[in-house]
C-alpha cells in the first residue's frame, strides 16, 4: 500500500517529506510486533498514527485501546493497567480487570507515557520483556498477549538523566521510533490544511467557505503554531463561525491568533554550561546572594586599591562614582568622598575609624557571626536600650537577653 492510499484512508493530509517519511515508517513496522514510541509536539496527531499502525496490522480485529497516562492519578493507575483483587485497597469492593487484560491479543496505545510513576514503568517493562503482570493485591502471575505503542511530546532521555523514567524501559519502547514533525515544519502543509477544515465546517455549519487572501495566507503559515494541527482546526472553525466576510484579510486572521513567544526567561547555569535545575526558590536565593557577596567583594578590592594608590582617583574619574554607591550597610564602611579637586594630588577622606591600613576584602559568612554583629549594631544605634533594639532586631527582648548571654556582648 503506498502513501498516498494511507493518507486517502486515514485522512491525513499533507506532502512534507517528513510527515511522509514518518508514515512510510509507521506503515512498515504495522505488520510486526514490535513496540513503537511516537514522538512529536502536543496536537501533532500522534494518536493516528497509532490507529494507523493498528488498523494495518496482524491485530486489526483485536480491540485497540488508547490510554492517557497523564489524565490517571497516580494512585490508580497501576489499578486501571493491571487490575485489582477485592479488598486490595480502600474502595477495591470487587475484583477488575485492567487494561491488559481486556485488550488481550490486541494493541494497547499509552500517551503521555512520559508522566507515568516510576513503580509502573517497573511493572510495564515487565510486561515489555515477558508478558506478564500482577494485578494490584494479587501475587498470582498473569500472561498477556497485547502490542504497546507508546507515545510522548516530552525528551525522554532528559527525563532519564533526571532520574524520573527508567532508561531500560526507554530502549524497550523506542523498538521503533516514530518523530511525527510539528505544524511550523510543514509549511507547505498549513495553508492545504486550513482549507481542508474550513470547507468541513462549510459544509458543517451550512455556510460558505472562507477564503484567504494573500497577505492572510502568509500570516498563516508564518504563524508559529505552538498548537500544531489541533489550533489550526479551532482556528479555522472561530473563522467559519465567527467572520461575518467569508473572504478574509490578514487584519481580520490576526484577530484569532493568539500573541505568542516562547519563553525566554534567564535560566541559571552551572560553570560548564548546562542548565542548573533547582529544586526549590532557596537554592535560587541562595545563589543570588552568593552573586550579591561577589560584587560587594569587588567593590572593597577597589576601594582598598584607591587606599594603597591615591592617583587612580585623578587617572580614573568614573573610579569616584563607583565608590559613591557603595553602601555602608552592606560591606561595613562608610567612605564619604569628597568632590575631586583640579589637584591630582587629592585623596578622598574616609570618615570612618574602623578602616586603618588593611581592608578586609573577603567577608565571613558565619551566620553567629553575622548575628554577634546585628546586635551589637542595634544596641549602639538605640544606646544600650534592649527594648528599643529588641524591636529594630525584630525579636522579643528575652530572645536578645539569652543572646547577649550566648555571644557574651558587653553593654
Amino acid at each position: 500500500m503506498d502513501i498516498q492510499s494511507i493518507k486517502n484512508r486515514f485522512g491525513i493530509i499533507g506532502n512534507s517529506p517528513a510527515l511522509n517519511y514518518a508514515l512510510q515508517v509507521a506503515v512498515q513496522v504495522a505488520a510486526t510486533d514490535l513496540t513503537v514510541l511516537i514522538m512529536g509536539e502536543s496536537g501533532v496527531g500522534k494518536e493516528a498514527f497509532s490507529i494507523i499502525i493498528h488498523s494495518l496490522s496482524n491485530r486489526k480485529h483485536n480491540p485497540f485501546i488508547a490510554v492517557n497516562c497523564g489524565a490517571i492519578p497516580e494512585g490508580t493507575i497501576d489499578s486501571e493497567l493491571f487490575g485489582h483483587e477485592k479488598g486490595s485497597f480502600t474502595g477495591a469492593v470487587d475484583s477488575r480487570k485492567g487494561y491488559f487484560e481486556t485488550v488481550n491479543g490486541g494493541t494497547i496505545f499509552l500517551d503521555e507515557i512520559g508522566e507515568l510513576p516510576l513503580g509502573t514503568q517497573a511493572r510495564l517493562l515487565r510486561v515489555l520483556e515477558a508478558g506478564e503482570y500482577i494485578r494490584v493485591g494479587s501475587s498470582k502471575v498473569q500472561k498477556t498477549d497485547v502490542r504497546v505503542i507508546a507515545a510522548t511530546n516530552k525528551d525522554l532521555l532528559q527525563l532519564v538523566q533526571q532520574g524520573k523514567f527508567r532508561e531500560d524501559l526507554y530502549y524497550r519502547l523506542s523498538t521503533v521510533p516514530i518523530r511525527v514533525p510539528a505544524l511550523h515544519d510543514r509549511q507547505e502543509d498549513i495553508h492545504i490544511l486550513f482549507r481542508k477544515f474550513a470547507a468541513d465546517f462549510a459544509d458543517k455549519y451550512k455556510t460558505a467557505s472562507v477564503q484567504l487572501d494573500d497577505e492572510a495566507k502568509q500570516l498563516l503559515i508564518n504563524y508559529p503554531w505552538p498548537g500544531n494541527v489541533r489550533e489550526l482546526k479551532n482556528i479555522a472553525e472561530q473563522i467559519s463561525v465567527l467572520s461575518q466576510d467569508k473572504n478574509i484579510t490578514a487584519k481580520v486572521l490576526s484577530r484569532f491568533l493568539q500573541p505568542y513567544s516562547s519563553n525566554r526567561l534567564p535560566v541559571l547555569a552551572h560553570p560548564n554550561g548546562s542548565p542548573q535545575d533547582f529544586s526549590n526558590e532557596r537554592e535560587i536565593l541562595y545563589k543570588l546572594f552568593f552573586d550579591m557577596k561577589k560584587d560587594v567583594t569587588e567593590l572593597k578590592r577597589m576601594f582598598l586599591e584607591v587606599l594603597q594608590n591615591p592617583n587612580m582617583v585623578s587617572q580614573n574619574p568614573s573610579f569616584i562614582n563607583d565608590l559613591k554607591e557603595l553602601k555602608s550597610d552592606n560591606i561595613n564602611m562608610q567612605p564619604v568622598l569628597m568632590q575631586q579637586p583640579a589637584t591630582p594630588s587629592m585623596q578622598p577622606v574616609i570618615m570612618n575609624n574602623d578602616i586603618h591600613d588593611h581592608v578586609e576584602v573577603e567577608e565571613s559568612l558565619n551566620i553567629m557571626d553575622k548575628e554577634k554583629e546585628l546586635i551589637i549594631k542595634a544596641l549602639k544605634k538605640h544606646r544600650g536600650k534592649r527594648k528599643d533594639a529588641s524591636l529594630d532586631l525584630g525579636i522579643s527582648e528575652r530572645t536578645l537577653y539569652r543572646k547577649l548571654k550566648e555571644y557574651d556582648i558587653e553593654e
